[in-house]
């Protein structure tokens, strides 16, 4: 007998079901907020997960203002980046990133947990973050999740 009672089922970009989250950032803890929100970008909460393809969900994070450290982070933690030139490292702290706007946090905890290659950069336009409770997605109708 050559036939199989299963068949694994490799998603792709037309068999892909992509649906829109509504997702509230209120007193969230800043890594674990994100790690969930990058799980749902992936897609791992389906069952037809696919490891190269962008098989998750749209993303919605709204209140990003009013997500929270742990500890010491605000002022201890340390975002580094280069400009490229000699000397040009920059360094800035959460206090300094929240002050120019509070989704800059978000962006940059969800981005990190994110594939460093093209599906990661596809990945990441799949995420909305907003300051407020208002977003301009309601044409889409997004489901709300909490964590």
């Amino acid at each position: 007998m050559d036939t199989l009672s299963y068949k694994t089922k490799s998603a792709n970009a037309a068999t892909v079901e992509k649906n829109w989250v509504v997702v509230d950032a209120q007193t969230a803890v800043l890594g674990r907020f994100a790690s969930e929100v990058a799980k749902i970008l992936r897609g791992k909460h389906k069952p037809y997960y696919t490891p190269h393809v962008d098989c998750g969900d749209n993303v919605i994070v709204i209140n990003a203002d009013k997500v929270r450290l742990t500890g010491r982070k605000m002022d201890e933690k340390v975002y580094v980046r280069h400009t490229g030139y000699p000397g040009g490292q920059r360094i800035s702290t959460p206090k300094l990133l929240k002050q120019k706007s509070a989704s800059i946090l978000v962006e940059k905890a969800v981005r990190g947990m994110l594939p460093k290659n093209r599906l990661g950069r596809q990945l990441y336009r799949n995420l909305y973050v907003y300051n407020g409770a208002e977003h301009p997605h309601a044409a889409q109708q997004p489901k709300e999740i909490k964590f």
